[in-house]
């Protein structure tokens, strides 16, 4: 049976609506509540100012790419400041800020060379699915759009800052070196993909061609950009395992439960978003009407996984 007008949109918000006890959660712990509300305060001024009021005004959705990693940078700023500052928390902070701050400067680089006057494909590509699942208005689509990726920054991917800040003495032991290690190296790697596309890129346009970049780290991945980007939120996660053990002993159940659950979804949440909502799925929309040879780098290389190419 086909979904009705008013079931669509609620299937397109379910991942939002999940979340809802996750905040409840973290209202309900004594350790994490202060955080929780500060940082949805923050969270909603942020995307309000910054992405809704421009996205309504300009009918562009693409302002929520400033919003959301400067989102990031604020609850590294919060851990810093809401908490006692120790080793874990230091970590914490650092991989909300730099992880925030290169996107951030990257998409304010892009808006003032002028790029957000057209809307970016993969957001072109949400009026795709709005065709089905439509609130009524462009407008009221665009700015429930951008909040959902402000709630996330209220929820799932608070749950390490919030771990963060919610003791005095905090866990750091070989789990916390572990995941410091492969946060650092898949954000190398993530920066040496990017580097390797511009110069395959600036490359192919010196030549006249359009081409698909299959070079280096993209031989083995369509997207390793995005997979070296999800590894990080697998970091941070690993990370944050030491202190989500010892902070289950001082909260409820409730809270604990969804804790639990929230650490798992900051790398299922960035997954879904890396390869179906912004990620893989839209860009791979448009690079098969842009590029004659894309069926066939499709063909031979894994979407997401690093491998070897297929013959």
């Amino acid at each position: 049976m086909a979904d009705t007008p008013t079931q669509q949109p609620i299937r397109r918000f379910l991942s939002s609506v999940f979340a809802v006890p996750l905040f409840i959660a973290m209202l309900v712990d004594e350790n994490i509540r202060t955080f929780a509300i500060v940082n949805a305060v923050a969270q909603l001024v942020l995307f309000i100012a910054v992405a809704c009021v421009p996205a309504w005004r300009t009918r562009r959705m693409t302002y929520v790419d400033i919003a959301w990693p400067w989102g990031l940078v604020v609850l590294g700023v919060e851990v810093l400041t809401l908490g006692d500052l120790s080793p874990f928390a230091g970590a914490i902070a650092c991989f909300y800020l730099v992880v925030g701050a290169r996107m951030g400067l990257a998409a304010v680089t892009l808006w003032r060379t002028g790029e957000f006057d057209k809307e970016l494909p993969r957001y072109r590509f949400q009026r795709l699915r709005w065709r089905r699942t439509s609130l009524g208005s462009e407008r009221v689509d665009l700015v429930a759009e951008v909040l959902v990726q402000g709630w996330a920054n209220c929820t799932v991917l608070a749950v390490p800052a919030a771990l963060a800040v919610s003791t005095d003495h905090p866990a750091f032991g070989a789990l916390t070196i572990v995941g410091l290690v492969v946060w650092a190296g898949s954000w190398i790697l993530e920066s040496t993909a990017d580097m390797q596309k511009l110069r395959f890129g600036a490359a192919s346009k010196r030549a006249g061609l359009k081409r698909s970049c299959d070079v280096g780290l993209w031989k083995y991945s369509r997207h390793p950009n995005y997979f070296f980007q999800w590894m990080q939120w697998n970091a941070v996660a690993i990370m944050c395992l030491p202190e989500l053990i010892d902070h289950l002993g001082r909260t409820n159940v409730y809270s604990a439960v969804w804790l639990v659950i929230g650490l798992v979804g900051c790398s299922a949440t960035m997954y879904w978003c890396l390869v179906f909502y912004t990620g893989a799925v839209p860009a791979e929309y448009y690079s098969v009407q842009k590029r004659p040879d894309y069926r066939d780098y499709q063909a031979r290389t894994n979407r997401f996984f690093p491998g070897p190419a297929r013959v």
